[in-house]
């Protein structure tokens, strides 16, 4: 059922001195107690972090009788209720050195409370944040990540904009750090920060190590950009290309040209390079939470496969952070965020973050279509697509964000909104240059949604009609059939119209395409979905099995392991000449398998040898993609 979205979002949005457009219906929330002259206060000790653990000392004004402390549950750029709370060990809290007892709400296990003590205006509470938990490490012995949601309890049913923190932090000895955060002093390793608004320390996590760099990309008169890079080892900074790095430092210029403003004062774009800390990256308002393996800025593969990773968390700062959905706009981080325009805030970012990482030369341009081809093709071949439409991605996002296991094609995931996002934004991109003859585009659009005149850092928020009608401004269209049908229906093909549009045309051929090479060069995987209908992870496991495709009749599934083709041991090389073997052959391709502990063989009857899609230019069009990842920047 679908409630009054102001239940959730019942706050003013005071911004730049005015006040934006209020709910039309209200609940009140709690008045903070952490006032701008009475801040609550934050000291991280992250001395520890080497050993995997942080402490948190908390200063927290409060009012004598019941009161309940929150740890933050729903997570902005996280879009779910993922707050670590198992990670939070031996809180303890005391008011003038004696201990308050605290009990956890039965209910709300993210909820504590207490009872303060007649004459008590704070109390102190301290915590053990872990820093490294299953499938989440954010942190080793040389590089850490701090997001100050796991570092922290607030007053419950607050404003985040009304509760002001004071924070600070001990680094371990010899390392350097890079946040958003403005420093206010320093004492040795400790850190004291300016006072902030909760909702702004949430947003500006802090990544600290032992080996950094600190490199200016873009200046204009006060107003910045940085890439921090730190690495679990020295090398590691020292051996990025000149040209690649280069084209990082175009990546603010080339923003700067697709929004025509900005909407921050300094931004830095933070990088971790570990092999223990998995790949990632969190947007926030003026930085971005990057993680990637050790060799990301030294490896081709590295920066074909990933290179959109920092153009699409740089451009959140304009499409997630300035602009942001209104039901996904929440006033504290403990009520639910409604998730189902993320096929703008994050299908839309798929398509610019790419496009950045095309037109600032991080990837060369002219494999666009490459990418594209790939892109295209694992969506058709998706046939959760079948009963499944696109928008219960989005709605579902909390959960499916969470989920893991086989199957992926079946169910869809999260990837998908992100994906076919980018073919729905492009396909709008080429209708935009279509009907006005080359003389708008997408970037038009960009421009009225989050464009001039630049602003320090706030929130206006947006609903689908919103969209549709800024389109309708740039290209009048029925937008809002266009999203119905791509994102809101049952759709059993990818949109397509933009490929066509663009002058191409998708093929199949046996030459492997250069994105798949790369993705199976940095994975160790060999991908045979377009020919068998199988993704074989490292050492023959297998990932995925598309329905109805040939290894799916022939009963091969996720978590079975490829021991042996046509009798020999399996290796990519050893499939692939089967495949080929095949096309003149009869017979079916022979696989020996094993599945826990047990083995069988497996006839797959295939003959059309290995397949892989790519993108051909059709004759007498123009090609509209060399012009999108073109370079706009002047």
């Amino acid at each position: 059922m679908r409630v009054c979205r102001s239940l959730f979002f019942a706050w003013s949005l005071a911004v730049l001195g005015g006040l934006a457009s209020a709910p039309a219906c209200a609940q009140a929330l709690a008045t903070s107690v952490a006032t701008q002259g009475n801040p609550m206060t934050v000291v991280i000790d992250a001395s520890t972090a080497p050993r995997g653990f942080m402490t948190t000392h908390l200063s927290i004004p409060v009012q004598p009788g019941p009161f309940t402390l929150v740890f933050p549950k729903w997570i902005p750029g996280e879009h779910g209720p993922t707050g670590p709370l198992g990670d939070l060990a031996g809180l303890r809290v005391s008011a003038n050195g004696s201990p308050i007892a605290w009990e956890r709400d039965k209910v709300d296990m993210y909820a504590f409370h207490i009872t303060v003590p007649p004459g008590v205006t704070r109390v102190d509470a301290t915590f053990t944040a872990i820093v490294n938990a299953p499938n989440d490490a954010m942190g080793t012995r040389n590089v850490a990540i701090v997001n100050w949601n796991r570092d922290l309890l607030y007053q419950a049913d607050t404003n985040s904009r009304s509760v002001f923190v004071k924070p600070s932090i001990i680094l371990p000895d010899g390392w350097k750090y890079a946040t958003a955060l403005t420093p206010a002093s320093t004492n040795g390793n400790r850190i004291d920060f300016e006072p902030v608004k909760l909702e702004t320390l949430v947003d500006s996590p802090l990544d600290m190590g032992r080996y950094a760099q600190h490199i200016v990309t873009w200046t204009d008169g006060t107003a910045t950009t940085t890439l921090d890079v730190f690495a679990d080892e020295p090398q590691d900074l020292l051996d990025i290309p000149a040209e690649r790095l280069a084209a990082y430092k175009r990546m603010t210029t080339e923003l700067l040209a697709l929004y025509g403003a900005r909407h921050w004062n300094n931004y830095h774009s933070m990088l971790t390079l570990s092999d223990d800390i998995g790949f990632q990256g969190i947007e926030h308002h003026e930085s971005s939470d990057d993680r990637a393996p050790a060799d990301f800025m030294q490896s081709e593969d590295e920066q074909m496969d990933g290179g959109d990773l920092l153009p699409h968390e740089m451009s959140h700062s304009w499409n997630g952070k300035y602009r942001r959905p209104d039901d996904l706009t929440t006033p504290n981080y403990q009520m639910p965020m409604q998730t189902d325009l993320l096929w703008v805030y994050e299908g839309m970012n798929q398509y610019l973050g790419d496009l950045i990482s095309f037109r600032a030369g991080i990837r060369d341009p002219k494999t666009y279509p490459e990418y594209l081809a790939e892109l295209y093709a694992q969506l058709d071949n998706e046939r959760g697509r079948d009963e499944i439409p696109l928008a219960d991605t989005t709605t579902a996002a909390p959960y499916l964000y969470e989920a893991g296991g086989p199957y992926s094609s079946l169910r869809r995931t999260t990837t998908d909104f992100y994906n076919e996002g980018e073919l729905i934004w492009l396909d709008a991109d080429t209708i935009i240059r279509e009907k006005s003859g080359g003389t708008k585009s997408l970037d038009d659009f960009l421009h009225l949604y989050a464009g001039p005149p630049s602003s320090a850092p706030h929130v206006v928020t947006y609903t689908r009609a919103d969209i549709e009608g800024m389109l309708d401004q740039v290209v009048a269209y029925d937008w809002h059939d266009f999203f119905q049908t791509r994102v809101y229906d049952v759709a059993t093909h990818p949109p397509a119209g933009e490929i066509e549009r663009a002058g191409w045309r998708l093929v199949y051929t046996s030459t492997p395409n250069t994105y798949i090479d790369a993705s199976d060069s940095d994975t160790h995987s060999t991908n045979a979905w377009y020919s068998l209908g199988i993704d074989i992870g490292k050492d023959g496991a297998i990932d995925d099995v598309r329905r109805g495709s040939p290894a799916w009749n022939a009963g091969l599934a996720p978590d079975m392991k490829i021991v042996a083709v046509d009798g020999q041991e399996f290796s990519a090389d050893v499939l692939k000449f089967a495949l080929d073997d095949a096309k003149t052959s009869a017979s079916p391709i022979s696989i020996i398998a094993s599945q826990n502990g047990w083995y069988g063989t497996y006839a797959v009857d295939y003959h059309d040898g290995p397949r892989y899609p790519h993108l051909v230019r059709v004759d007498g069009r123009a090609d509209m993609l060399g012009q999108i990842m073109a370079p706009h920047a002047k």
